[in-house]
């Protein structure tokens, strides 16, 4: 019977052990905003300390980095000059990001496509030929419809070297032989 009363007492003991525990929710801090009475101006958050480098990222190109103007509209410009070297660059990013939805021709019958994926529009579309660059990158930047956001995938001058291959797929679903310089005719093979 004395082994039952010391078995109790332990189990007794423990339980009470357990229930003195401070949870995660209960702990001593400071939430941001929220008035203190520890700081003599009765703020918990602290002013930062004069002459301290801010870190993080400092978007002051507006354009560059959201696509849009002062306005807030699309931009319909490029931040930067587009050269071969920038549409090469959209055309490997674009490759590899876009065209698991998009196809290589920007049709919207990629490979993810065919496995059941919702089908996105097509590039060569009379709405999307018109929008503005900026719209665009904004889709890139922050998704729409089914489409997720590629913000953090990839980087701000890629997502407009990609931009500038959508432009340049385009293009080249649209044009004519007359598009073609005189001189570069005799290369497309039999077209004159």
């Amino acid at each position: 019977m004395r082994t039952n009363s010391k078995l109790g007492a332990i189990v007794l003991s423990l339980a009470g052990l357990v229930a003195c525990r401070q949870d995660m929710h209960d702990q001593p801090k400071y939430i941001p905003l929220r008035p203190s009475t520890f700081f003599a101006d009765g703020r918990s958050a602290r002013p930062t300390v004069e002459g301290t480098v801010s870190r993080g990222h400092l978007n002051e190109d507006t354009v560059l980095h959201t696509g849009k103007g002062a306005d807030g509209k699309p931009v319909n410009e490029f931040p930067f000059a587009v050269t071969k070297e920038v549409i090469l660059r959209g055309q490997q990013r674009f490759n590899v990001y876009c065209t698991p939805c998009h196809d290589r021709t920007g049709n919207g019958n990629g490979m993810i496509v065919r496995r059941g994926y919702r089908h996105p529009p097509s590039y060569h579309s009379d709405r999307l030929r018109q929008v503005p660059h900026g719209y665009i990158f904004d889709v890139i930047t922050n998704g729409f419809g089914a489409m997720p956001d590629y913000a953090a995938q990839i980087p701000v001058e890629d997502r407009w070297a990609i931009v500038a291959y959508i432009r340049a797929l385009q293009l080249s679903q649209q044009a004519s032989i007359n598009d073609v310089p005189a001189e570069a005719r005799g290369q497309l093979g039999g077209a004159k």
